[in-house]
C-alpha cells in the first residue's frame, strides 16, 4: 500500500557522506543487502525503465543525456565506460555522435538484455561491449577508458565514495569523469511543485503503467536521499579528480557533475 504524502515528505537531513547504503530510499537497511534490493527493483522495471525515466523527468530527460553527450564530445579514437547505462542510452548517443567504442556496465542482467535488443533494433552492433558488473568493483582494467559515465545509477549504489574511486581507477590520465543525476531543486516553487509530483503522482503513474508502485516509490525517495550539488562535488574532488564543475539543468531537478583524472 502507498504511503501518504504526509508520511513520505523527505527528511531535510540527507545522510552523512559514507552512510548512503543504511537507506533504501526513506527505509533503513542493512548495507549488504541493498544491491540485492536495488537489483530487485531494475528486474521488475527493466522493460519499463525509459518509460519510467520519461515519467520522472516528463521527457526531459532526453534532453539532459543529449547535453552530457555534448559535454562528453565523443572522439573516433575514444572508449566510453558506462556505468549503470544497461538500456543503452548514453552509448547508442555517444556511437551516434562519433564515438569509438562504448563497453556498458550494469548490475542488472535484464536491463543489459534490453539494451542488447535495442541495439539490434537501430543496428548498432559493433562497438559495444554489454558486461554484468557492480560500480564498486568494476571488470575493467585500470587506467583503460578515456571517459567515464554514469546516469541515473549512482544514487542506487551502496557506497558511493567506492564507485567514484572505481572511475578514477579505470580512467587514463586525462580522461573525463561524468555523472548525470537527479539531484537537489534549487528554485524554491519548482521544488514545491516537483514534491507534489514526485510523491503523489509518479508512484500512482509507476502502478497504472509498469503495475509497480513500489519500485517508483523507492526511486523517487533516492533521490531524496541523494547528496546536493555542493556536497557531491567536494566527495569527486576528494577521490582525486580535478577541476569538478557542477551543471544544475532544469533549475536542478537533474545536475551534471564531472572532472577530470589527473
Amino acid at each position: 500500500m502507498l504511503r501518504a504524502m504526509s508520511e513520505t515528505t523527505p527528511p531535510e537531513q540527507k545522510p552523512s557522506a559514507g552512510q548512503e547504503g543504511q537507506w533504501f530510499g526513506f527505509r533503513p537497511v542493512d548495507p549488504e543487502a541493498k544491491s540485492g534490493l536495488v537489483r530487485a527493483v531494475f528486474d521488475s522495471v527493466a522493460g519499463k525503465y525509459d518509460l519510467m525515466n520519461d515519467l520522472m523527468s516528463g521527457g526531459i530527460h532526453r534532453l539532459w543525456k543529449d547535453t552530457l553527450i555534448s559535454l562528453v564530445d565523443p572522439k573516433p579514437h575514444q572508449t566510453l565506460l558506462d556505468v549503470a547505462g544497461g538500456t543503452g542510452d548514453i552509448a547508442f548517443r555517444f556511437l551516434e555522435r562519433g564515438g569509438g567504442r562504448v563497453v556498458v556496465c550494469d548490475i542488472t542482467e535484464a536491463m543489459l538484455r534490453v539494451g542488447r535488443d535495442r541495439s539490434v533494433d537501430r543496428g548498432l552492433l559493433g562497438g559495444l561491449s554489454w558486461v554484468v558488473g557492480d560500480a564498486m568493483k568494476l571488470p575493467v582494467a585500470p587506467r583503460s577508458v578515456d571517459s567515464y559515465t554514469i546516469a541515473f545509477g549512482l544514487r542506487n549504489v551502496t557506497h558511493i565514495d567506492q564507485a567514484i574511486a572505481e572511475a578514477h581507477r579505470v580512467l587514463k590520465p586525462g580522461g573525463k569523469f561524468f555523472v548525470l543525476e537527479f539531484s537537489t531543486v534549487v528554485l524554491p516553487v519548482l521544488k514545491e511543485i516537483y514534491d507534489v509530483y514526485s510523491f503523489q503522482l509518479l508512484p500512482k503513474l509507476g502502478k497504472l503503467v509498469a503495475g509497480d508502485a513500489e519500485s517508483y516509490q523507492y526511486l523517487v525517495e533516492s533521490i531524496r536521499r541523494f547528496p546536493d550539488q555542493a556536497s557531491l562535488a567536494k566527495r569527486i574532488e576528494a577521490a582525486g579528480f580535478a577541476s569538478v564543475r557542477v551543471r544544475n539543468l532544469s533549475g536542478g531537478i537533474a545536475a551534471i557533475h564531472s572532472g577530470w583524472r589527473v
